[in-house]
């Protein structure tokens, strides 16, 4: 489990096909301190750690399924690419964000971009299947980065990204037509059943 909280913007250093993708990610993370095994949040999904080592950087390996890299945006990966990385929660940490599991609903895409101050009004347009659960001061994680939602319209909903967030998590350079992974809130997602059985 994790918050949405961004702790370390990673880079992708390595990437290779060995039937399933596996990618070699730096990052600022002491892996003295990861286990093998251990899950770590990467653009919003949640990773297993399989290799680990510090030359000439940290890093840290991970594999990707096929199915993984069908639902997500992790198709579109390249070198060089930034990453918002998250370790997963452990007991007496505090909740900053919202409860997210890493397991990403769909893929979203940026529509429009209006910079408000010194703050981005960002919005996306989510699957019609995923837009029902998505409200107003509700809550969202768009690549692993745990969001408010201000305005639903239709599939369409608006983020604004402050210029904290835009400065430690990639959300500083995001484009028109970005693919981001969307994770639903679980408490939405509760809800929408609990009305279904009335």
């Amino acid at each position: 489990m994790f918050t949405g909280i961004v702790t370390d913007m990673g880079e992708v250093l390595e990437l290779e096909q060995r039937g399933d993708l596996r990618a070699r990610i730096g990052t600022a993370y002491d892996v003295a301190r990861i286990d093998i095994g251990a899950s770590i949040a990467c653009e919003g999904v949640c990773l297993t750690v399989v290799a680990l080592g510090s030359s000439p950087r940290n890093w840290f390996d991970v594999q990707i399924s096929a199915e993984t890299v069908s639902k997500t945006n992790l198709s579109g990966w390249t070198v060089g690419k930034r990453l918002n990385l998250e370790r997963a929660l452990k007991v007496g940490d505090e909740l900053g964000g919202h409860i997210v599991s890493g397991h990403v609903d769909g893929v979203a895409e940026v529509v429009k971009i209006v910079p408000e101050g010194e703050s981005l009004r960002v919005t996306f347009r989510a699957p019609e299947a995923l837009a029902k659960f998505i409200a107003p001061k509700g809550s969202v994680a768009l690549n692993g980065t745990s969001l408010t939602v201000n305005e639903v319209e239709g599939c369409n909903f608006g983020i604004n990204f402050i210029p904290h967030t835009q400065a430690v998590t990639t959300w500083g350079t995001v484009k028109l037509g970005d693919r981001v992974n969307l994770e639903v809130d679980t408490m939405a997602r509760y809800v929408a059943r609990l009305r279904e059985w009335g």
